[in-house]
């Protein structure tokens, strides 16, 4: 009788950035070794990184740090603005840029020559997190209450209308693609004002800039999980989006509530 076999649920797509054919080759063969994984692009410069992170839109990058003489660092800056979730694994033989790469929150940090099982450990925690499998709760409570709020107003102007906005009904506002996308519990609103102006314009203690791409509403968190190394994801009731929060405003928010 002739085995069937069963299609896989979802795919995690990865690129591969490095100036070194044998490099890209090596890291290949490794990920695509392992379950769930398939290696859709590969590229050895920052002009070409992009365009093809553009058209490929890859869940994991793999990225050397130097790219013939360019940045990879700065690379890597340019596709997570692209991708707020994209996990950027550095795979380098400059052991002394780490603390840089991770205030871009990278996922990882490997130095050549690459240790196989480090490799797969990375790759088994990023399809773990995919997945929703995060392991355990980093320690809150599974709902985070607030005291009662003003109903304030934010007036935000997208290309097509204006929209005028009850601020506690604001979940959590995103950098994404070049916009910023403002969601709430029915609707999700797109507008060309920064973060940065939407932060200001919120000015109150109920929001927090948790992430260099993410203002969250404090109120209405559920869960803060685990997401790599320095960063950890966050959950809200009434919708399934979710944020990052850096380790840094992951100490703070436990603070106001301990």
């Amino acid at each position: 009788m002739r085995k069937v076999r069963r299609k896989r649920s979802f795919m995690i797509k990865v690129m591969l950035i490095d100036d070194e054919p044998e490099i890209r080759k090596l890291l290949h063969k490794m990920v695509e070794k392992q379950p769930d994984y398939q290696v859709v692009a590969q590229c050895a410069d920052f002009s070409g990184a992009v365009v093809e992170f553009t058209k490929y839109r890859p869940d994991v990058i793999f990225m050397d740090i130097d790219l013939n003489g360019e940045s990879g660092m700065e690379c890597a800056k340019v596709l997570t603005e692209l991708n707020p979730k994209l996990k950027v694994i550095f795979a380098t033989a400059h052991s002394e840029y780490m603390a840089n790469a991770f205030e871009i929150y990278a996922f990882d940090y490997l130095v050549k020559p690459f240790n196989m099982e480090r490799v797969v450990k990375t790759l088994n925690r990023i399809r773990g997190s995919l997945m929703g499998n995060d392991g355990a709760e980093a320690g809150l409570p599974d709902k985070l209450t607030r005291p009662e709020h003003h109903k304030d107003k934010l007036f935000i102007r997208g290309r097509d209308q204006a929209c005028l906005l009850n601020t506690n009904e604001i979940i959590f506002v995103e950098r994404l693609d070049g916009y910023t996308n403002i969601v709430t519990a029915g609707e999700q609103f797109k507008t060309s004002i920064s973060l940065g102006e939407i932060e200001e314009k919120l000015g109150n203690e109920d929001f927090m800039r948790c992430h260099k791409s993410y203002i969250v509403n404090i109120s209405h968190i559920t869960k803060i999980e685990p997401y790599g190394r320095w960063t950890y994801v966050v959950k809200f009731k009434d919708t399934d989006a979710t944020a990052l929060m850096t380790a840094q405003n992951y100490e703070e928010i436990k603070k106001m509530f301990m």
